[in-house]
């Protein structure tokens, strides 16, 4: 089948981006006069290195100024076995789902570290889902940022972050053997995948 439209689109806007003749601004120093031609770009979000890279770099400074507190920050990967990325890469529903199941299980895993903090203490934290590997290749899998602990309401207004401690790779390997348990019953309730190819798979050293 041929691809879809806006994946042409895509990839004809990244063949204008950065050439002068299909438009750019003049930049110029009031002061010493000193002037150069900034090209437009593609602002495309899934072929320009450029145009992603610039994305990137902007949205950390926003994060860096405006969103994330000054609390100690951890990275929690998801990543699953190639037989289930290509459900997840044709099901908006399905990503939502296994998002929300790995913030669950980590929030849960944060609140059972962090002392003083009460069933009602939440996580923070900001996700990104990744559509590719390294090679281009087709590899959906979330990164998440996430404080290093819980908040919970304060008795007096505001929040109180609660920091999580012993976080060490028996309590992440936990976490993940609970993560694959939960995400391979979803596939099997949603008819995607046979119970016993679940259990097999439950068993893999490398399970994602």
């Amino acid at each position: 089948a041929p691809v879809p439209p806006y994946v042409e689109r895509e990839f004809r806007r990244y063949l204008d981006c950065g050439i002068l003749a299909h438009g750019f601004a003049r930049a110029r120093c009031g002061q010493c006069g000193h002037d150069f031609l900034i090209a437009f770009s593609c602002k495309g979000r899934g072929v320009c290195p450029s145009c992603n890279a610039r994305r990137m770099v902007a949205t950390a400074a926003h994060l860096t100024d405006h969103v994330l507190p000054d609390l100690p920050l951890r990275q929690w990967v998801l990543a699953v076995p190639k037989r289930l990325r290509y459900f997840l890469e044709r099901d908006a529903d399905l990503q939502g789902t296994a998002l929300h199941l790995f913030l669950r299980a980590v929030e849960s895993c944060l609140r059972a570290h962090s002392p003083g903090s009460s069933p009602a203490a939440r996580l923070g934290a900001v996700a990104f889902i990744h559509r590719f590997g390294s090679s281009l290749n087709a590899h959906l899998h979330f990164h998440c940022v996430v404080m290093d602990g819980v908040f919970e309401p304060a008795p007096a207004g505001g929040v109180v972050f609660h920091a999580a401690t012993g976080l060490d790779a028996n309590t992440i390997a936990s976490v993940q053997a609970g993560v694959r348990r939960r995400l391979l019953r979803v596939f099997v309730r949603r008819g995607l995948l046979a119970r016993d190819d679940a259990q097999a798979m439950a068993q893999w050293q490398h399970g994602g």
